[in-house]
């Protein structure tokens, strides 16, 4: 029966996490499942996972702790309960979460969620905890429902899994597999679904976002740029966003698409890692400083009003104070309007965890918290220089205050205006009167 059974997904991670979650909800609705956010009424608990950092990891054993209780607590009450732990995580640790973990009944990795349903029947019937970590021949895209649903004006799409570029630190080569693109007739087809779902704004999303290469209805190669203006052609969609980028796959297209093409937002989030040419060799992420320097030169001669993000691991094995003090000039050179910074933490697999120059963990504190204190001043700097000026802000959400609104401008800065909300789902002009380090607040331009 519909509705008979709730499910709770919760997600760790990032936006791709975020995109899976919804399709395993949506692929539970034909078989009975609603969403809840409500723990005590799930009678299935999915964790989505995320395996890039060790605390992520701590946090869903954590959670599978409290999950432990809940259950029993249940049971007493003569109702069942399911848990699933899916993600990066289920990928990489596979039978040891249910080991460590035994409320588990289901482990199922990111290549074979759309097999949820048939897996958590199996788990149920024959009264065992199942491990589903393969990466099976069939496109899971294929096999998951049409994109019927949505919960804002704006939503994300995978276009591209996987990753070749093999950086030392990072594990999704091995919980995510090699790279592999969808075909552009796919995403063609899911995006005009959301769009006739009400969604306005979507973000392409791969872990190489910028290395696709799907095939065409002819059978050619497409890069991002062309899936990019294919997707401008859908009416109805006013904007299109792209996340994870690699330096070494920002072509020439794609940056003259940033010139060109008007739904492409003015807002990049391009990784560099580190500063100096050192630690970037160790890190084998393939380019280099003055490289990286070279290529931001190039984006902003295309599009001059675009807005630069990025990524930052301090305290790689065998940094040294050179080696930071190059990161620290490479920000000071680009100048972001956002950033994630991270200590570099171990993962179990990877060919940094093997290096004996281990940087001491306090030594790690002090720098990251010397670079967050510059990547702050360079935001609230960015956040600063908008007051005054005019945005349009596509409104997704209520906000916190009564009659409040919550969208988001072309550079992705959350934005707070009083408004109706016959707004949420529209793009509306927006006059900017004043910036907080991670939010605007602006007034309708028409009131």
């Amino acid at each position: 029966m519909p509705g008979a059974k709730k499910v709770l997904v919760k997600t760790f991670g990032c936006q791709m996490n975020v995109y899976d979650s919804e399709r395993m909800a949506e692929s539970l609705k034909a078989y009975g499942y609603s969403e809840t956010d409500v723990a005590e009424d799930a009678d299935l608990v999915i964790l989505n996972t995320c395996h890039i950092r060790e605390k992520a990891a701590e946090k869903v054993y954590s959670e599978l702790g409290r999950l432990r209780q809940l259950k029993d607590e249940r049971r007493r009450e003569g109702r069942a309960t399911q848990v699933a732990v899916a993600g990066c995580v289920a990928q990489a640790e596979g039978g040891e979460i249910i080991a460590r973990a035994p409320v588990v009944d289901l482990v199922v990795g990111p290549q074979s969620y759309h097999r949820l349903p048939e897996l958590l029947y199996r788990a149920r019937s024959e009264s065992r905890a199942l491990v589903e970590t393969s990466f099976p021949e069939e496109d899971k895209f294929n096999k998951l429902p049409r994109r019927t649903r949505t919960h804002s004006a704006s939503a994300f799409l995978t276009v591209q899994e996987g990753c070749d570029k093999f950086c030392t630190f990072c594990v999704v080569p091995y919980t995510r597999g090699v790279e592999a693109s969808r075909p552009v007739h796919a995403i063609l087809d899911e995006a005009r679904a959301l769009v006739d779902a009400g969604v306005a704004e979507i973000t392409l999303l791969g872990q190489n976002v910028n290395g696709y290469h799907g095939e065409d209805e002819a059978g050619s190669s497409t890069s991002l740029a062309m899936l990019i203006r294919r997707l401008a052609g859908i009416e109805g969609l006013e904007r299109i966003r792209y996340t994870t980028s690699h330096p070494r796959d920002m072509g020439e297209d794609l940056i003259a698409a940033h010139a060109s093409e008007k739904k492409l937002m003015p807002y990049l989030h391009l990784p560099v890692q580190s500063g100096s040419d050192h630690i970037l060799a160790g890190m084998n992420r393939k380019h280099t400083a003055a490289y990286y320097l070279d290529l931001v030169t190039r984006i902003r001669k295309a599009r001059p009003d675009i807005a630069l993000s990025t990524d930052i691991i301090v305290g790689f094995p065998g940094e040294t104070e050179d080696d930071f003090a190059a990161t620290l000039a490479i920000v000071e050179q680009v100048g972001f309007a956002q950033a994630y910074s991270f200590k570099y933490s171990p993962r179990p697999g990877t060919p940094a965890a093997k290096i004996d120059a281990q940087v001491p963990e306090p030594v790690k504190l002090d720098r990251l918290y010397r670079l967050q204190r510059l990547l702050e001043s360079q935001q609230t700097r960015f956040n600063a220089a908008c007051v005054g000026r005019t945005f349009p802000v596509l409104f997704e959400r209520s906000g916190r205050r009564e009659g409040q609104l919550v969208g988001r401008s072309p550079y992705l800065q959350p934005v707070h205006a009083f408004a109706a909300s016959e707004l949420l789902g529209r793009i509306v002009s927006v006059e900017i009167l004043g910036a907080g380090p991670n939010s605007l607040q602006g007034v309708i331009q028409a009131a």
